[in-house]
């Protein structure tokens, strides 16, 4: 679950980022109905893209790790990066969704047509890479809070399998890690 979840929801996501940056930034439709004349669906489709890359480089990453078995990074770097990142996507397709929303519900007072169906639509995609990538946000965070962090080691031997030398934490005690 803690592995093809976090794919899932980020598979998703990257669906949901790529249909909003494409409503939206093909949402030209003439007599001054464009999207790139109002800064907040400029905003949208600068967060829609960025959220785009970050979800496709991830997906990317975990289908590696998952066909290779071989991560490309270390755990407590891929935790914090995953958590970060998450977080901070949320965040901002969240905000851009609230800019854009009214607008585009002062536009469907006044008129009703496609450039505001456009805007609709990218705006709901936006709201369901939200979704995902928030539930992403949880679940990588269980993933950081449950890692285990081992101290600095205090032994060296030979590693069996390479004769290379290696550090081996032996704790018995807590009182063995306390220095004076």
């Amino acid at each position: 679950m803690l592995t093809f979840g976090p794919l899932g929801l980020r598979g998703i996501a990257l669906s949901m980022s790529l249909f909003s940056l494409i409503f939206m930034a093909r949402n030209k439709y003439g007599y001054g109905y464009e999207f790139d004349k109002f800064e907040e669906y400029r905003y949208l489709v600068a967060v829609a893209t960025l959220s785009t890359l970050y979800t496709a480089v991830q997906v990317f990453r975990q289908v590696h790790e998952i066909s290779t078995m071989k991560s490309l990074m270390q755990p407590r770097t891929e935790g914090l990066i995953d958590f970060v990142g998450d977080q901070v996507l949320a965040y901002l397709l969240i905000s851009s969704t609230s800019s854009a929303i009214p607008l585009t519900d002062q536009m469907r007072k006044v008129t009703i047509n496609v450039f505001t169906d456009f805007s609709a639509a990218s705006i709901a995609f936006s709201l369901f890479a939200f979704c995902s990538l928030a539930l992403s946000a949880v679940v990588s965070g269980y993933k950081l809070s449950t890692q285990t962090y081992t101290p600095i080691a205090m032994d060296s031997e030979l590693a069996p399998e390479t004769g290379a030398k290696r550090r081996i934490i032996r704790p018995k005690y807590l009182k063995d890690y306390i220095t004076k």
